[in-house]
């Protein structure tokens, strides 16, 4: 039996990893799940970092991500801020179009999603809020105490919703953004007028958005699919080879691909009731490619004849045929299977092809769907609802942004602040909640508004007013969503010379703007890491530690599952609904790790038992596919002993703050076919916390 190589994906391999291996973080975040139980730094000591050199939860924010520039979105951003001013300046009032950029800035930034459904409510619904937002800022314009209390009330609000989802966040932030700029700027006569143009702004980013609509109005979701194809193609190109860390890397590309692929077409099925059309060939077809995704576990392990490139290359084959539409299957010349891992492989990768293949799929009946079609719209607004009203981290983000936004408004209101708007603004965008860590946006805002502050410095001072706006506007409009793709700091950069553009068009400060823009920046900051972040301490189990430990609860039902009452469907969901669990436990991790220690140091000695789960879940996959093509079943005690461990170790989680090396005892037929995925379980057992040799 083939024995599993130790764990080295804590690296931060791929997008996903934790970029753990530097000494602010303590001991190598890189080091095995399965290894010693007292993780070393390679030369057998803690890295030692350069003195002088800046902390390593500070170089990952600052580290630009490797994401492609979206050409696309290039265009579009430095044509849709552009025009407005444009327009203004041919019409004599530069600052109507200044705010109609304005709103159409606030699309470019909504703009994320690929289909085309989600582009519309990505952009209309914050629309919307945006336009309630300006107009309750214009109403309390100069009111005092008044606008103080009625902004702080809209923050809270605005916390709340953002918890709800990835459009709710994005709407709750422009009706918090829309508010502060309208009670601190000046807005023309009569009240309606700035809502109007903002709206008018971010519509005609909406309408930029669907040009192509009638041409490529299925294509996002084929592309979707088709990546996800292509992400299985990748992962058996590796699958059974030493690089562990690759593989690993590659098994969350599927993941990712996966989500986003049902996300899209389920999202775009909501709204066709039938069992025909288009949609439905894509579900098929995104459905057919899951057992495959469970051979790939196995064939990672066990495979023989499925390791061979002959694979990868036929499940590309299959991918090229969904992006052209291919109805004709091409023969498939599949290496003879030696083993149940490749009978499974064999399998899977024939039943996809008949799926992709099928000459009239459209009328053809489909299987479930994996995930389920989303709820009627009703029913996810009452949900949502719902879950605004009770969930304690709903009112704990609302509460938080609240005091933030209160203390800014205050403090403006009793200190003479040129323009104050701009410390809420500042305190708006480091609080908001799916951004990252509070502390490390905090400082990233200030290092990225003091960078843009130098180019906006250089062009209010030799850019004149007028026409010379508009290809200024162009190029530095463009910058956004090129800069934004490489992180948070780099999108700040960006961002920070256009809105001081625009704020010019408004109010002819010019060059005088740029200090205290600065100042205001650096008061925002501080508000929000005093008043949001160092007030508001969360237990590491509150923040990570229950979630991790609820995925490995999942996962010990998962083990018993599916050696015992689940159907195939039911385990696919569960896996499914692991892996999407995990990536979100991944997520607060990114958050985690961003931050000094000790929050960033815990985070890092943790990262490899989040490795070790999703190995276990693999692990299992794989076990249950090789007794569906053959393989002697596990026994019922095997299956309970393993269930027993991992219920353990979700308790030790649950309870403890330091991870302690606890030797799992698992009996079993060393030759059996649950073996694997014990060695996977002792291997969790074994992590440990790293030693706290420096205080912290």
């Amino acid at each position: 039996m083939r024995e599993r190589e130790e764990d080295t994906s804590g690296d931060g391999s791929g997008d996903d990893g934790p970029e753990a291996a530097t000494a602010d973080d303590g001991p190598e975040a890189g080091a095995t799940a399965g290894g010693p139980a007292r993780r070393r730094a390679a030369g057998g000591g803690p890295v030692v970092r350069r003195p002088g050199s800046p902390p390593g939860w500070l170089l990952r924010g600052l580290r630009p991500q490797d994401a492609p520039i979206p050409w696309a979105a290039v265009v579009r951003a430095g044509i849709a801020l552009a025009a407005p001013i444009a327009v203004g300046t041919a019409v004599g009032r530069p600052e109507y179009g200044a705010l109609a950029s304005m709103g159409a800035l606030s699309g470019v930034l909504g703009d994320t999603a690929d289909a085309y459904r989600m582009r519309l409510l990505n952009i209309a619904v914050p629309q919307f809020f945006g336009a309630v937002g300006v107009t309750i800022g214009t109403l309390v314009y100069g009111h005092g105490w008044t606008a103080v209390a009625v902004i702080t009330f809209v923050a809270l609000l605005s916390g709340m919703i953002s918890t709800i989802g990835a459009v709710a966040s994005v709407s709750g932030l422009l009706l918090l953004l829309n508010s502060v700029v309208g009670a601190g700027l000046p807005m023309p006569d009569p009240w309606w007028t700035a809502p109007l143009l903002l709206s008018a702004g971010g519509l005609f980013v909406l309408l930029l958005t669907l040009l192509g609509w009638p041409l490529r109005r299925r294509a996002p979701e084929q592309s979707a699919v088709v990546g996800a194809y292509r992400a299985v193609a990748a992962l058996f190109e590796i699958a059974g080879t030493d690089d562990t860390a690759l593989y690993d890397a590659r098994r969350h590309e599927v993941t990712r691909a996966l989500d986003a692929s049902y996300d899209a077409v389920l999202g775009r099925r909501a709204r066709d009731h039938g069992r025909r059309g288009p949609m439905v060939r894509l579900l098929a077809q995104l459905n057919a490619v899951i057992p495959l995704v469970e051979s790939a576990a196995a064939a990672h392990r066990y495979g023989r004849a499925s390791r061979r490139p002959e694979i990868a290359a036929a499940v590309r084959e299959l991918a090229q045929s969904i992006g052209s539409g291919r109805r004709s299957a091409p023969p498939l010349d599949l290496p003879p299977p030696e083993g149940p891992a490749d009978r499974a492989v064999d399998s899977a990768l024939r039943y996809a092809s008949e799926v992709v293949h099928h000459p009239d799929l459209e009328s053809a009946p489909t299987d479930d769907d994996r995930l389920g079609r989303p709820a009627a719209l009703r029913i996810r607004v009452r949900r949502a609802a719902r879950d605004v009203l009770l969930s304690e981290e709903s009112w704990r983000y609302g509460l938080r942004l609240a005091l933030c936004i209160g203390i800014a408004q205050s403090f403006v209101s009793l200190v003479p602040v040129a323009r104050s708007y701009w410390v809420a603004l500042t305190v708006t965008f480091v609080m908001k909640p799916d951004f990252g860590s509070v502390f490390s946006r905090a400082l990233l805002r200030a290092l990225g508004t003091a960078a843009g502050l130098l180019v906006a410095a250089a062009v209010l001072a030799a850019v004149p007013r007028g026409w010379a706006d508009v290809p200024v506007m162009v190029l530095l409009a463009a910058l956004i969503p090129a800069f934004a793709a490489k992180g948070f700091v780099f999108q700040t950069m960006a961002v920070t010379p256009v809105i001081l553009l625009l704020s010019d068009l408004l109010n002819h400060e010019g060059f005088h703007l740029v200090l205290p823009r600065l100042v205001d920046s650096l008061i925002g900051c501080s508000i929000a890491i005093v008043a949001g972040y160092l007030l508001w301490p969360e237990s590491w189990h509150t923040r990570i530690g229950d979630r991790l430990a609820d995925a490995v609860d999942e996962t010990a039902a998962y083990v018993a599952g599916a050696f015992g009452g689940f159907a195939h469907a039911e385990r696919v969901r569960r896996r499914r609904k692991l892996y999407r669990d995990l990536s979100s436990v991944r997520s607060e991790f990114q958050r985690a790790l961003t931050e000094p220690p000790p929050t960033g140091r815990r985070a890092a000695a943790w990262w490899p038992l989040v490795v070790a789960v999703e190995r276990i879940v693999d692990a299992t996959t794989a076990a249950r596919v090789r007794v569906d093509h053959g393989a002697e079943p596990p026994g019922d005690d095997e299956v309970t002993a393993v269930e027993g461990q991992l219920r353990e170790l979700a308790e030790g989680v649950r309870t403890n703050e330091e991870l302690v090396e606890v030797r799992a005892d698992l009996p079993g037929d060393a030759d059996g076919v649950l073996e694997p995925l014990r060695q996977e379980v002792r291997a969790a057992r074994a992590i440990t916390s790293p030693a706290r040799d420096d205080g912290a």
